[in-house]
């Protein structure tokens, strides 16, 4: 199956760039190019893509706000944000508007395809050093009781999971953690994310630290 990707960023180097190891990827297809957050949304409407790669700082509307607007459109499309700024506000207006994935621009190249390919299939990818600021932006909080409304009806084997997801692990890593297999790791995530009304893996990410199952030092 090959996933169709716009890309959305100011700078034509870097979409030149992007575009020539796309086209390399036998499994993906460059299908349009915005220089703007108003073209990346018509072309995530004309085109449908399934995934929009999305720089933040561009002329006239925004990355973040575009997001929002592709994300909350009658489309399927999921961004993931890349950008050269990583700073804890760009990161929670990202993923609040909705991105799937947020990346910064010195990770290489292949692993920016590859998150591609994570997030088309469904799951979400947040850049170490991006995770980092999530933690530390979170710890800088008051404690919080974890919301009922939140963890409500979530049994104790999917709170661990849910900790693990907070913690940045992958399903694999959490398999070798709990001691169970990749499948059942993915049975608990699609529970949760029923049963919490995420959207994807962020979301998680985002409710384990708002509950309080996951810190810095853990």
């Amino acid at each position: 199956m090959t996933v169709r990707v716009v890309l959305a960023d100011d700078q034509p180097l870097v979409r030149a760039a992007l575009q020539m190891v796309i086209a390399d990827a036998p499994d993906l297809e460059l299908v349009g190019e915005a220089g703007t957050g108003a073209e990346a949304v018509r072309l995530a409407g004309d085109l449908a893509p399934d995934v929009v790669v999305m720089d933040i700082r561009m002329p006239g509307m925004d990355g973040i706000e575009a997001t929002r607007l592709i994300t909350a459109g009658p489309g399927t499309a999921r961004v993931i944000v890349l950008t050269t700024f990583d700073d804890d506000d760009y990161v929670h207006g990202a993923l609040r508007a909705g991105a799937s994935g947020f990346l910064v621009k010195d990770m290489a190249l292949e692993d920016i395809l590859t998150a591609v390919r994570v997030v088309a299939a469904g799951d979400a990818l947040i850049a170490p050093s991006v995770t980092r600021r999530l933690i530390e932006e979170f710890a800088g909080r008051p404690a919080s009781v974890p919301r009922a409304r939140e963890l409500d009806g979530v049994t104790a084997r999917e709170r661990e999971v849910l900790t693990l997801i907070g913690r940045g692990m992958s399903n694999t890593e959490i398999a070798a953690e709990l001691v169970i297999s990749v499948a059942t790791v993915k049975a608990y995530v699609t529970r949760l994310l029923a049963k919490l009304d995420a959207r994807d893996r962020v979301q998680l990410v985002i409710i384990a630290y708002e509950a309080g199952l996951t810190s810095p030092s853990s």
